[in-house]
């Protein structure tokens, strides 16, 4: 682990966590996996208990255990939370050593148990977040232990969240461990489960392990003690040679995207400009580079933080935070995030830590930047245009901050891109002549643009609308499959989260499935196929690689029309006569998330929670109500009326229950409130068709207290608000228990 701080924001973050960290931890030595041989961790009753004068074994497992249980139930990627960076047997921190070898060994030990007398086989995998080699390294040793064989990258070097989900699945895999917390926070991190789809864990999935982990607890309590072993660093069982031979999967994975959106990339091969990639944290570099290298056009690319550093390059990091206050904060990595400066200014905090006004000076106009994520997941598209373009820009909502004289760079929301994606990738197909031969649909999140859904209807795509989360997307997928299996030649009909069903048609293939916050896959025209013959119409996990490739062939023809994206986007509204152009989204945080004191930060957490939860309950509360008939829509306009006088809800057509937020539909836009499943967080979307209403609307919803009026309370009881949100989760199973494919994983003989 590095301890020499790259800068001095990152010596400042150092020196803040050292100071806030006590003696005791700092002297702890729980587990040496320095120590490359075989060894026991013994844990103890002590350890369940808080650390005292008279206990001073002490871990307070016990607390965080009810924290990590309670997130497993709700996460929608990943249990994730913040860690000690220097100190990583912190067992103060949701994120720990102890916690990770717990989690692994309760999964390894359901893993024997449903595959009695089969041979296990697993990935593991990480990108550039502090403590990632430890973890791994824990991880494939636990799992060694348990005669669970391990595949790790060539060197035990990093790979992407997606390429350790295509192997999950293209191997036939068990499942997999990922270590990331996607574009969080540098501090932040977890462990992504994979399944034998390569899919993440769904919660009941979470729950299997999650109750074991109790049950080891009832034995130390019991017992007084329980035995964990950790093989050793170099152990057979941890393998590195099999991801050797298939080039880490680079080799099936470039033989995947030759079937679909790679197909043909003569354009990219006559480009004369040269498209530029940003890789926050660097872990895309090693295995983009690859792939690109593979489909042979990898001089039409230029880089930038190719290194990997766990600190990100200091991208979203700052010294003061968005009050004015000197001290160290973190916006995370999220290119797309806006933020207001003390002084009322909106701003993009992490694209004005990228320093572009200089890295891009000498790139020419119409350069396309691409922004990829620590994990490599998520992208984010801009593009160099002239100054002067700006009122088009505006009237179409499309952000863009200043470069140099002369220059801007426009920024595009993932719903942007992502309809030039989609509708660039149809084009595609219909001009070679094979959009017509499967019908169309795509996946997405109700939390996503308006605008995909009015393009699809255009181009005869059915839409299945989700909620929030990548799992949920897959979840479709599945459901999908099951139905072609059964039948080839019936037709596929599935329930969206709304509750409609719809029909997709025979042999459906997916044309897009994706979410606002910048994952997106798109189905090749043949199903994929797993070693054993499993068949999947796209792969589980988003790829930015995937949607790179697909924005250089865009970009390829964009430059041989000599257009801009803007331009594209402008011809996309109106060839489809898409009505909400606009979208926005209002990311509310109720604490810093980078106070470095854990006691200060669980607090302000738990204060914070409780926020959230009253703003969700006060939305989610109608919504039960009118799903229940215990109320109408013009109840509930006229609560909403009364709370929000300023406001007009005139014309709202429909609430509802969403999976996990609540969905206002109304004629001219919708907005959804959803909390946070992972922390003291609410997000408010909105999409429409005046930039000035939605975003209105938006914000104030977003932001409200949750502070129940006497509207509210008339129409909605003490008891019946209490359980809303218990009503809500059995809604929630129901929809993704319907029609689920649950067939069981089969291991099979390996021959590889």
């Amino acid at each position: 682990m590095r301890r020499d701080a790259s800068c001095e924001l990152e010596k400042q973050l150092f020196e803040s966590v050292y100071e806030k960290t006590p003696d005791y931890i700092r002297n702890a030595s729980l587990m040496n996996f320095d120590n490359q041989e075989g060894f026991t961790f013994t844990l103890k009753r002590e350890h369940l208990y808080p650390h005292t004068d008279n206990n001073p074994e002490g871990l307070n497992l016990l607390e965080w255990f009810r924290n990590y249980a309670k997130e497993a139930k709700v996460s929608t990627a990943g249990i994730r939370g913040p860690q000690n960076i220097l100190y990583p047997e912190d067992t103060r921190f949701p994120i720990n050593l102890v916690g990770i070898v717990l989690a692994t060994l309760a999964k390894a030990l359901v893993a024997r148990e449903k595959y009695s007398g089969k041979e296990i086989r697993k990935i593991a995998g990480s990108e550039v977040r502090y403590n990632s080699e430890l973890y791994l390294d824990a991880i494939a040793r636990i799992q060694a232990a348990q005669g669970i064989k391990t595949l790790v990258p060539q060197g035990r070097k990093t790979i992407p969240i997606w390429l350790a989900s295509f192997l999950a699945y293209k191997l036939d895999l068990v499942g997999g461990e990922y270590i990331t917390s996607s574009h969080g926070i540098s501090v932040k991190t977890a462990t992504k489960d994979l399944n034998s789809q390569g899919s993440q864990y769904l919660p009941e999935e979470s729950l299997e392990f999650v109750n074991k982990i109790q049950e080891i607890f009832a034995q130390v309590e019991r017992d007084g003690s329980y035995e964990i072993k950790i093989a050793p660093k170099y152990d057979s069982l941890i393998d590195e040679s099999i991801m050797t031979k298939f080039n880490d999967g680079i080799d099936l994975y470039v033989e995947y995207l030759k079937s679909g959106v790679a197909e043909h990339l003569e354009g990219i091969n006559k480009m004369e400009s040269k498209i530029f990639i940003e890789c926050v944290g660097g872990c895309a570099y090693r295995t983009l580079s690859r792939v690109l290298e593979k489909l042979g056009i990898q001089d039409k690319y230029v880089w930038n933080n190719t290194d990997e550093d766990p600190f990100f390059h200091s991208i979203g990091k700052y010294d003061v935070d968005p009050k004015g206050n000197k001290t160290f904060y973190d916006y995370s990595v999220d290119a797309t995030v806006i933020a207001k400066k003390p002084n009322g200014e909106s701003f993009f905090p992490i694209i004005e830590s990228l320093h572009y006004e200089d890295v891009l000076k000498d790139s020419p106009l119409g350069t396309i930047v691409l922004i990829t994520d620590p994990d490599h997941d998520r992208l984010t598209v801009c593009q160099i245009e002239a100054v002067g373009n700006e009122p088009a820009l505006d009237e179409y909502g499309i952000s863009y901050i200043p470069l140099c004289e002369g220059r801007i760079l426009t920024v595009y929301s993932a719903n942007q891109a992502f309809l030039m994606l989609m509708n660039y990738r149809v084009k595609q197909l219909k001009s070679n002549g094979k959009f017509k031969n499967h019908p169309r649909f795509m996946i997405k999140t109700t939390a996503s643009a308006l605008s995909w859904d009015e393009w699809a209807r255009v181009n005869d795509i059915k839409v299945v609308n989700v909620p929030v989360g990548f799992k949920e997307i897959a979840n479709i997928m599945k459901k999908v499959e099951l139905q072609i299996k059964n039948n080839l030649e019936k037709e596929v009909i599935v329930d969206d989260v709304f509750g409609n069903s719809i029909n997709l048609g025979v042999q459906p293939r997916l044309i897009f499935g994706g979410e606002e916050s910048g994952g997106m896959i798109m189905g090749p025209e043949n199903m994929i196929e797993s070693l054993t013959g499993r068949k999947a119409i796209a792969m589980r996990e988003k790829s930015a690689t995937e949607a790179i490739i697909v924005a250089s062939c865009l970009g390829a023809k964009l430059e041989e029309e000599n257009k801009t994206l803007s331009e594209y986007l402008s011809e996309i509204f109106d060839e489809n006569d898409i009505i909400a152009k606009f979208d926005v989204r209002e990311d509310i945080a109720y604490y810093n998330e980078s106070e470095p004191d854990i006691e200060k930060l669980k607090q302000a957490k738990v204060e914070g929670e409780k926020q959230r939860t009253k703003n969700d309950l006060f939305y989610l509360s109608l919504a039960i109500a009118i799903r229940e008939g215990k109320a109408t829509v013009n109840d509930v306009k006229n609560v909403l009326n009364n709370a929000f006088p300023e406001l007009n809800f005139e014309n709202l057509e429909s609430v509802g229950f969403v999976g996990d937020g609540t969905y206002l539909k109304f004629s001219d836009k919708y907005v959804e409130i959803r909390p946070s499943g992972t922390d003291a967080k609410t997000k408010a979307y909105s999409g429409g068709e005046n930039l000035e209403n939605i975003s209105e609307y938006a914000r104030k919803l977003g932001n409200y207290s949750g502070e129940r009026t006497d509207l509210h309370k008339k129409l909605i009881s003490e008891d019946f608000y209490q359980s809303s949100k218990e009503t809500a989760l059995n809604y929630y199973l129901q929809f993704v228990e319907k029609d689920a494919n649950n067939e069981e994983f089969i291991v099979p003989e390996y021959t590889y």
